[in-house]
Formats: structure tokens, sequence, C-alpha cells
């Protein structure tokens, strides 16, 4: 059986057969999810994505985990004492085997924030052909994709333009992520938004700590 659980934010963990994959763990995210990370995939190098001296940290202490990441964010962690060889960069395009689960990278860049504000380099991944996570962008996968994680607040996006990115993806479940800045009725008030007119037949938020099996 599968698992997704949610770690709070854009933090997730898809599981299997006892492998874990650990996606986007940053500071606003419950970081005990990595003590127990095969693989960790990174999108970019924000810090509520990427928190660094937990993640040297974990990838220390289990020997056979390995990440992933843009240049930006590989150079970070080595700097900060990472192994170097269990740190891999990626760029758009590529396919690698993460915690044993099939990883296709899509997409490379931050959606804009402002025109005085830098775009990092920011990678999707597409996991076992069937679950997407975006980062911090509205990548389309250009492939029929089981789960969707629809960042729903941040300072470079609105609603209408989640809304729209779960109509052109078309998915069959939408796990909204990306909503540390929201309050309990803003939380509410996107997935009313987003649930309501984006079209996918499930909407499932999850609070932290919280799974469901995306097959079942």
């Amino acid at each position: 059986m599968t698992t997704i659980t949610s770690w709070g934010h854009a933090c997730i963990s898809v599981d299997r057969d006892g492998r874990r994959l650990v996606i986007d763990p940053g500071t606003f995210s419950d970081l005990t999810v990595v003590d127990d990370a095969d693989a960790i995939l990174v999108t970019h190098d924000h810090a509520d994505h990427l928190a660094t001296d937990p993640v040297v940290a974990a990838l220390r202490a289990r020997p056979g985990a390995q990440l992933w990441g843009p240049e930006s964010v590989v150079t970070q962690l080595r700097e900060a004492g990472a192994p170097t060889e269990r740190v891999h960069a990626v760029t758009t395009g590529e396919v690698v085997t993460a915690a044993g689960f099939p990883v296709r990278t899509i997409g490379h860049e931050h959606q804009l924030i402002h025109p005085d504000v830098p775009r990092p380099e920011n990678i999707g991944y597409l996991v076992d052909e069937a679950f997407f996570h975006p980062g911090d962008a509205l990548t389309e996968p250009g492939v029929p994709v089981r789960v969707l994680f629809v960042p729903v607040a941040a300072p470079w996006l609105k609603l209408a333009e989640a809304i729209d990115y779960v109509r052109a993806v078309q998915p069959r479940v939408v796990v909204p992520i990306h909503d540390a800045i929201l309050s309990e009725p803003g939380r509410g008030l996107s997935d009313r938004l987003v649930g309501g007119l984006g079209g996918a037949p499930v909407y499932h938020r999850l609070g932290v700590g919280e799974s469901f099996d995306p097959v079942g």
C-alpha cells in the first residue's frame, strides 16, 4: 500500500513497503519526518522548502539516505556539511529512483514574486508517474496525474491561478499545500474556492501528520 502524509506547509512524504520519500522539508514543517527518510527531494532553496541544518543532520545519521535537488540546493547542503556523494543535482527532464520510487523532474523556474526578487531554479517532481509536487510553480506536468499537490497561499499566487491550475492538469485528487501563512478561516476559504471551482473529483485537505491511500 502507498501512503501519502502531510507534514505541514509544502512537506509531503510518500511511503511504501517500509521506504519513505520526503519532498520539501522546510522550516514551516514538522521536520521529524526526515529522521526516517530514505530519500529527500527538494524543489528549490527557499527556507520554507529546505531546512538546511536538520536535513544535513538527517543525511549524516542515515548512511543510506539520498537527496536530489537543483544545483543551488546541492551547493547549500554541501557547504553545510552534507555527505557530498549522497546529494545529487538535477535539472528538468531527468529520471531518478528515490527510495524505490521512479521520479521524473519537470519544470525549472520559480513563479515570479516580484521583478526585484530573484527567481531560483525550481524543479517539480512526478513520483511513480502518479503524484506531482510542483514546488513554488504552477508547472503543468504534461501527463495525466492521479494526485496533484496544489499551492494555495504564497506571495506569488492568487486563488484564481490555483483554480485554473487544477482545471488545466485535471487530476483525480487535489491535495492543497503551501498554506502555512493562512489562518484557519483562510484555509477554509481556499478549500471552498479551489475545491469547489477546480473541478477535481476529490479535494483532500490533510492536517499535519494525517495520511491517506491515494490508490484506495
